[in-house]
């Protein structure tokens, strides 16, 4: 009864396990195919017709537990005023942060008007997911809303660098030869990042989601000072303005660092992985 992932995330035992996939929408999907020929990538995280059912054809077709938001971490950078394009077979193409003049052209005030459209899609999921048979599938009122934004040091990495990487070397370099500018750029991206996350809890996210993907590329020292830091930071922020939501944390490939990390950022839920 109820919403079992939700209850989950508050600290119930619910069996059986609820279910949902981090990318349980995505190109393995013959419907999510079709709709990606009709619009580039940040079109469809841009457009609540597209986005929303995006989001909603893996609940159709497997009946998930929760729903998580088409969108991507790098919206936020892009709302901000960044340059972002996805090429074919290259990824993400940003217009590299590699000093203060570039810095500067960043406006967080931007946010709210630029994902105005996610907000949206948020508002017209939980419409739909509470309504009284959303999908087809008679699971009306069961299915948790997931909203997410990328951790701070793992959007820094794409904006500094300019590209995805497999070490991020121009990042981790900023980081130790250059601290003081990357310590401005992470504090523009925690409280932009909390505020943007605050902004999909009042459009219609149960919970909220963290994704720290290149949080393993760090030492223990600077795991602290740019992962466990502002991921506390954000969850304190949000407990405050939203008491009683979810934040869930996920630092990809932890290792040894995940411990403290659980114990020290405050979240209510942690995702493990095989680095963890």
């Amino acid at each position: 009864t109820g919403k079992p992932l939700l209850r989950v995330l508050q600290g119930e035992a619910v069996w059986p396990p609820p279910i949902w996939l981090m990318r349980q929408a995505g190109r393995y999907l013959p419907e999510f195919r079709a709709l990606r020929d009709q619009a580039d990538f940040i079109t469809r995280c841009m457009t609540p017709d597209l986005a929303t059912e995006i989001t909603l054809q893996p609940i159709r077709r497997y009946a998930m537990d929760g729903a998580i938001l088409f969108s991507d971490i790098l919206i936020l950078p892009w709302a901000m005023g960044q340059s972002l394009d996805f090429v074919a077979g290259k990824g993400p193409i940003l217009g590299a942060i590699r000093s203060e003049a570039d810095l500067a052209r960043l406006d967080p005030k931007r946010v709210p008007d630029a994902t105005a459209p996610v907000m949206e899609t948020l508002s017209r999921l939980r419409a739909i997911l509470d309504g009284p048979d959303p999908i087809g599938a008679a699971q009306g009122g069961r299915v948790t809303l997931l909203g997410f934004a990328g951790a701070p040091f793992t959007v820094a990495c794409y904006m500094v660098e300019g590209h995805g990487s497999r070490e991020f070397d121009a990042t981790r370099g900023m980081a130790y030869s250059d601290p003081l500018l990357f310590d401005r750029l992470m504090a523009t991206l925690t409280q932009a990042t909390a505020d943007m996350l605050v902004a999909q809890i009042d459009a219609g996210a149960e919970a909220v989601m963290l994704f720290d993907s290149w949080s393993g590329l760090l030492p223990p020292a600077q795991f602290r000072r740019h992962v466990i830091a502002p991921t506390r930071a954000i969850v304190q922020e949000i407990q405050a303005r939203r008491p009683g939501v979810p934040v869930i944390g996920f630092p990809r490939l932890a290792g040894i660092m995940a411990a403290e990390y659980a114990r020290e950022t405050g979240l209510r839920v942690m995702a493990l992985d095989t680095g963890a």
